[in-house]
């Protein structure tokens, strides 16, 4: 038996006006979170400018506004790096001049102290045979949130206590 698939919802151009102003009036969207929603709902494209340049001259959709409070968010509660952030804002559609100015809102030494705290709450969880293997599982996990090689490698090092002699990775 065939799953049944629900029928993509159609909106008229001024129903999906209606709804994103609902929508924006709630929580912060980008404009690529905008014209996503309108592509699924089955605005036609030159409809979908319309509006979303409607809404962004209502202030309903502010990209700058979007990415900081994006970059506040990801960056305290998350604890992503720099490198996730943004991605993740590409994904968004964002513009790169507004995405780097957005990351320039962190301060480096919370997020180091952040990054620090998050590596020895993983390694107390981590199991390893050696000190090679555990210094390697932090830096993959440092590594996967998003933060430089140089960031992650000073905090593994810190929590360790130890320079990495193991290793014959060299930095540039």
């Amino acid at each position: 038996m065939e799953p049944t698939l629900k029928p993509k919802r159609t909106k008229s151009p001024e129903q999906a006006l209606a709804a994103l102003m609902r929508l924006c009036a709630r929580s912060e969207k980008s404009s690529g979170d905008a014209r996503r929603l309108m592509r699924g709902w089955g605005v036609p494209p030159e409809e979908a400018e319309k509006i979303l340049q409607r809404l962004i001259k209502e202030r309903f959709i502010d990209d700058r506004r979007y990415a900081t409070a994006f970059v506040g968010e990801k960056c305290r509660l998350s604890c992503w790096g720099t490198y996730k952030i943004r991605m993740a804002l590409r994904r968004k559609e964002v513009a790169d001049e507004v995405i780097e100015e957005a990351l320039h809102t962190i301060d480096p030494a919370s997020n180091r102290e952040r990054l620090s705290e998050k590596i020895a709450r993983k390694a107390r969880l981590t199991k390893a045979s050696s000190s090679y293997e555990m210094r390697t599982k932090l830096m993959r996990y440092g590594l996967s949130l998003g933060f430089d090689f140089e960031a992650v490698s000073e905090a593994v090092n810190q929590h360790l206590k130890t320079p990495n002699e193991e290793c014959d990775i060299h930095t540039v």
